[in-house]
């Protein structure tokens, strides 16, 4: 019986020419890469503070007292595919093993069409899935109620510069560990730049 070889297997880290999108289709977003996970302490592990260096003194306190800054990812999108780049986001960090309620998706344009759909049903039993915690929750970027999660998604798919310049700081004070910006790099680049 003659031995047939086996056909090579071909890697993603080979190189080689990379599939290119026929005329008329968009290129797939970039994929985000999930934030950071606090680690569980095990039973008998030190505490992290207990048997360190201390904490550095500052002039409002202690430096473990500074809430850290979340880690920032921006996933490159037209306004028109920013909601798309948002759900992908999403569902990458859901299957990467966060819970739905750790996340936060924010629009500055017309609302993700789960919060359009959620809010024919009133105010208060959309509002309360917030505060149920157990899910992903969407709102608009301008919305005094969103509360803060450890995760933020938030789609610049429209609004005007200053609504986009003014929601981005704010996404980034209800973000407990990563904010993932999908939008335009050029826009949301120079829009960041011009409030600090």
């Amino acid at each position: 019986m003659p031995l047939i070889p086996e056909e090579p297997q071909i890697h993603e880290s080979v190189p080689g020419p990379r599939a290119v999108p026929a005329a008329g289709r968009t290129a797939p977003t970039p994929r985000p890469v999930p934030g950071p996970r606090p680690a569980p302490l095990r039973p008998g592990t030190p505490s992290p503070h207990r048997g360190s260096v201390p904490p550095q003194r500052t002039a409002r306190g202690t430096a473990a007292d500074a809430p850290a800054a979340p880690q920032i990812q921006l996933i490159p999108a037209a306004a028109d595919g920013a909601l798309d780049a948002a759900d992908e986001a999403v569902d990458l960090l859901l299957d990467s093993g966060r819970a739905p309620g750790d996340v936060l998706v924010l629009t500055t344009g017309d609302p993700h069409p789960w919060a359009a759909h959620e809010l024919s049903f009133g105010d208060a039993s959309y509002w309360a899935q917030q505060d149920a915690g157990d899910d992903v929750f969407y709102a608009a970027a301008d919305s005094a109620r969103a509360k803060g999660r450890p995760v933020v998604v938030i789609a610049v798919n429209g609004g005007s510069d200053a609504a986009v310049a003014a929601a981005l700081p704010a996404a980034m004070t209800r973000a407990g560990a990563l904010l993932v910006v999908c939008g335009d790099p050029q826009r949301v680049n120079a829009l960041v730049s011009s409030t600090s």
